[in-house]
């Protein structure tokens, strides 16, 4: 649970650092228990006005769409194509185990962001080569996105030189590298997820546990 929170937690810190901040719409690739919470974390940073939803089973989309929807009070259709989802959505976020790319370079239009969280191991992909070699890529720790993320695949597919160096989101926040540069740039942001962030998450939980009642149950 705590990983789940903490994962749709970055996602929410990367739209809020590389997104418009006029975004309003948002679509999802995935109707699992992480495509929820993406939407919940993302509601925190921008003011979303519709969602939509594509999955590799239709049903479990329509599924998706009509109790997240209900549940978040938030507008969400089914897309009948990623193609589709992407074209129509200011935010793309991917959430699927796919072992081959889901989105296309050349769907992409300017102004969009995408993060894409579901490449944590190196058989697993979502992004084509070419979303990373033509947007603005951002990656949550290069060294690891470069064996196991989405700049892994670009690298092995000769779209991106493997000496390439790209900016990380905590230095983007910190003002140490440049993320957003204007409203028509396209932002990627690839995350796989980091041992900070858990060690933030445990951390907080323990905190709250304590303030609770429970401090007898974990050590300082």
């Amino acid at each position: 649970y705590l990983t789940n929170v903490r994962t749709a937690a970055a996602g929410a810190v990367a739209a809020r650092w590389l997104a418009r901040r006029d975004a309003r719409s948002v679509g999802v690739l995935g109707a699992g228990v992480q495509a929820k919470l993406q939407l919940e974390a993302l509601r925190l940073v921008r003011d979303l006005d519709r969602a939509l939803v594509w999955a590799r089973d239709p049903g479990k989309a329509k599924a998706f769409a009509a109790r997240a929807g209900a549940e978040l009070g938030l507008e969400i259709a089914v897309a009948p194509s990623p193609e589709d989802l992407v074209q129509g959505c200011d935010i793309v976020v991917t959430t699927t185990p796919s072992t081959s790319p889901l989105i296309r370079g050349d769907w992409l239009r300017p102004g969009q962001h995408v993060t894409a969280m579901g490449s944590d191991a190196e058989h697993k992909n979502e992004l084509a080569p070419d979303v990373i070699a033509g947007t603005r890529y951002v990656c949550d720790r290069q060294s690891q996105t470069a064996a196991l993320g989405e700049l892994h695949h670009a690298i092995a597919a000769g779209a991106v030189p493997a000496d390439a160096t790209f900016p990380e989101l905590g230095q983007v926040i910190a003002g140490q590298a440049p993320g957003r540069t204007s409203d028509r740039d396209i932002t990627v942001c690839d995350l796989t997820g980091t041992g900070a962030q858990d060690t933030a998450i445990a951390t907080l939980a323990a905190r709250r546990a304590r303030a609770r009642g429970a401090g007898t149950t974990f050590p300082s």
